[in-house]
């Protein structure tokens, strides 16, 4: 008999406990999702359809940039860093209206997908922005998706510090000027913000912790955003593809899409 906890809601082939075990393992340890689906008991066309369901549940309850500064601010941060990753994917056949490979990044020379990530001064990654193509610059993302917060934020006594990818971001965002000579004070400038913001590259070192963003297999736009939850007023921030904490919604989304069998 089946678990009055988790029932299966009809017509779905697996339990929503089940699907969030799949996207714990996928994320977790890279598992092949052929893995997945033989483990879960499924088709792997129906652990395909998991993975991406649990994914855009995960995506939908990571927190807007304006409330993850605004928590910041309250709490007292002196600064936020900003800074740019490629999570690696497999070739994308996509091209721009030039001809070029879209997700191929030339910084990188590798096919992946561009991520802003927000952290606090001590490195902790507390906002990721939706991909966007590997081919797209660090700052046409950061416009796309962060700099109109991080303007805001800035005029409220909350600055952003990032590298010279960033140069002529905006008021508030404070980079190392690009200067082949500078002057002392410049020089000195340059290297107070480099050595304020060198924490903030172990975010792209935690984010990589997860073994499946070493190398997305998925269709990248699939990868939406890799949340981080950047905590509440009494919460501690923490990985927000933690699945247990949102079995309702995986449950609602399980019947309003179930369509039947083993996929």
């Amino acid at each position: 008999p089946r678990r009055a906890h988790d029932p299966r809601p009809h017509q779905r082939a697996a339990t929503t406990w089940v699907q969030a075990v799949v996207v714990l393992r996928w994320l977790k340890d890279g598992t092949d999702v052929r893995t997945l689906a033989r483990d879960a008991g499924v088709s792997q066309a129906t652990g395909y359809r998991y993975l991406h369901e649990a994914l855009e549940v995960v995506a939908q309850r990571s927190p807007e940039i304006t409330d993850v500064l605004d928590r910041l601010r309250r709490d007292g941060e002196p600064f936020v860093c900003l800074d740019g990753t490629l999570v690696s994917t497999d070739r994308v056949a996509a091209r721009t209206q030039a001809g070029n490979h879209l997700w191929y990044s030339g910084r990188h020379k590798a096919f992946g997908g561009n991520v802003q990530v927000l952290t606090d001064h001590t490195g902790f990654p507390v906002w990721t922005a939706p991909v966007e193509p590997g081919s797209t610059h660090d700052i046409t993302a950061a416009r796309t998706h962060a700099l109109p917060a991080l303007y805001r934020a800035a005029s409220l006594g909350l600055p952003t510090l990032a590298d010279k990818g960033y140069t002529a971001a905006g008021i508030g965002i404070k980079v190392p000027a690009k200067n082949p000579h500078p002057d002392p004070d410049t020089r000195w400038r340059n290297e107070l913000i480099s050595s304020m913001r060198a924490p903030a590259e172990r975010a792209n070192a935690l984010i990589k912790h997860f073994k499946a963003l070493k190398h997305v297999t998925l269709d990248p736009r699939a990868m939406n955003r890799p949340g981080f939850d950047g905590g509440s007023d009494d919460t501690e921030g923490s990985l927000s593809w933690d699945l247990r904490k949102y079995p309702d919604e995986l449950r609602e989304r399980a019947t309003r899409t179930g369509v039947g069998g083993a996929g």
